[in-house]
Order: structure tokens, then sequence, then C-alpha cells
């Protein structure tokens, strides 16, 4: 069988502080405690560039804004958790419409550029934390872009930040949203490159009435396993053949490979979320790849997630999921 070996199986959460603009713009310190108490040891943290330019231009750094997350990062050294930080909306691309770009990454040199000046900015700042507590996510989710122009970007990004700090782990999102594997960029690997995929498949579970994509309420009541996309239904073992293909790339390139997004949003019914959940779950456990909730608290969480089905147990101040934790915690 084959098997990721290259990264630890790190299990853990996103947190959303810096996501958008109406993120508040700091981490909580209780959420790296929660996490470490339940035994999680991995967050990711999709930032936003705004939050250290000013008035949403690209050229105008400003590196004092980048306190909140030196805090996110100490804290999870305190609390013995991987910080993954991550560019959900780098210069020139975001798969969130909320601002249009200046530029084009996937087109405009004056993109890559500053694009990799602002991870350029990242790799100084962080150089000199642990290898194993802090990482990089290059970008969320490229769409709408060929593989050789992703690949040229990319290249251009984590080779920067080598040059200022050779060790740093860096996470390229697979294409297609993360979902399929950058084969192109396999050779990174030996450049202290790994890839990140996705745990949304099918969407017409994972995101069934998720107003960002079902809004036409197109996607039928869902159904697991079963459900057809296009001809096949969907069932155990398409799932697995869709995970092992990154298995597959992670052992021809002796790549590491996470799971750096994934779940169930409060939308799907809770029956069908935690059987779904506990097949992916299984699949990547057997491949040997960790994951990442798309959120601790809130819509695909544990915490506060507002679901209609579900009885949630009062916990410190939260509305406790525990019937998914537990879930979450067998594997």
């Amino acid at each position: 069988m084959f098997k990721q070996d290259v990264l630890p199986r790190w299990k853990g959460f996103n947190l959303m502080g810096m996501f958008t603009s109406k993120s508040p713009g700091h981490y909580n310190e209780e959420d790296f405690q929660l996490m470490s108490d339940w035994g999680f040891n991995f967050v990711r943290l999709p930032l936003t560039y705004h939050f250290w330019v000013e008035n949403r231009d690209p050229h105008k750094i400003v590196e004092s804004k980048l306190e909140a997350l030196d805090q996110a990062v100490r804290w999870g050294e305190k609390y013995g958790i991987h910080v993954n930080i991550a560019f959900h909306r780098g210069p020139g691309y975001s798969v969130n419409p909320e601002f249009d770009e200046p530029f084009d990454l996937w087109k405009d040199q004056e993109a890559v550029d500053s694009f990799v000046e602002h991870w350029e900015l990242f790799a100084r700042r962080y150089k000199g934390e642990a290898y194993d507590k802090v990482s990089f996510n290059m970008l969320n989710e490229p769409f709408n872009v060929i593989p050789e122009v992703h690949g040229r970007v990319m290249r251009a990004a984590t080779r920067a930040i080598h040059r200022i700090d050779p060790g740093r782990l860096c996470l390229i999102d697979g294409i297609a949203g993360g979902n399929y594997p950058a084969a192109d960029l396999g050779d990174l690997a030996r450049e202290n490159c790994g890839q990140s995929c996705r745990g949304y498949i099918p969407a017409g579970v994972s995101h069934y009435r998720a107003s960002w994509v079902d809004q036409d309420s197109r996607f039928p009541y869902p159904v697991w396993p079963g459900g057809l996309a296009g001809s096949e239904a969907w069932s155990l073992e398409r799932l697995d053949r869709h995970y092992r293909a990154w298995a597959a790339a992670a052992q021809a390139f002796n790549m590491g490979v996470h799971c750096g997004e994934g779940g169930p949003n409060s939308t799907v019914p809770h029956e069908i979320a935690q059987r779904w959940l506990e097949d992916l779950l299984t699949i990547l456990k057997s491949y040997n790849i960790g994951f990442a909730l798309w959120n601790f608290t809130g819509g695909f969480g544990i915490l506060d997630s507002s679901r209609k089905d579900v009885v949630y147990e009062d916990y410190k101040g939260h509305k406790l999921d525990r019937k998914m934790l537990n879930l979450l915690l067998r594997f």
C-alpha cells in the first residue's frame, strides 16, 4: 500500500483570526489550549494579506501589523501545536471573491514579484523558529490556472523562501483547488516542499446547502455512501481511489502530504456528516495523511457550529459537538 511517510500525521483545525476582512485580526489562546487538551497538534492559519498592508495596497507592507500572527506562533510553541501559516489571499489571487485584486497572479509579473516579496518577508520574520513548529502553505486552492503557470509561481516563491531559510517546510496546494496532486512540482520534494490536499470530496456531501457553493440549491439531498457524480455513484472505494493518488504521489516523489482543509458544513445532516467523515478519516489514516478541519469554531467545527440536529454539550462557554469530537479523536 502507498504511504505518506515524510511528514508527521498532524491532526487539528484551521483558525479564522485573519481569514477575511470580517475576521477579528487576532487569535485566542483558549483555542490552542483546548486543542492541546484534546490531543490535537496542528493548526493552519489562513490569512489575507490585507491585514499587514495599508489600504489593501500589496506594495505598502507594515510589519508591525503581524504581531497577532507572532502571538499565535508563540501559543503554538507553548501548547505543542505545529503552526502552518497559509496565504488564503496572496497578492494577485484568492479563491474568495470578497475583493478584486489589483493584478492577476497567473498573468502579471508585477503580481508574482509582489507575491514573492510577501513570502520573503515571512521567511525573514520566522527564520529561527523551529522547523518542526512552523511551516508555510503557499497559496490556498489555485483554480483556473494551468499547471505550467501555477508551477512557475510556486517555484519562484518557494525558492525565494529557501534562499533565506533553507529548512522551512513549504506546502503547496494541489491543482484544481487542492483536489489533485501537482505532479509537475513533485521534484520540489527535494527542496523541502510538500503538498496539501482537501477533504471535501464529494462536494455534494461536504457542502450541501453551503451558501457560497450551493447557492441555487442544486445539490440533491446528500446520500452517503451513494449519490451520483456523472455516471458513477460515490462509494468508499471511489473515495479511496481519490486519496490513493495522493499517497502514490507522496511515495513516488518521497514527498510530504497533508490534508490542510476538510470536513462537512453544518448544513449537512449530522448523521450523514458523521458517516462520511468517518470514511474520509479512515482513508486518510490508511495512507498516513494528517488532516485539519476547516474550522475549530463555526460551521465546519466542533464548537459553536449552530447545527440544528445536534444535542450540544455546554463546555467552557461553548456548545460542543461531543459526537464529532469523539469521532476525530478515534483517528
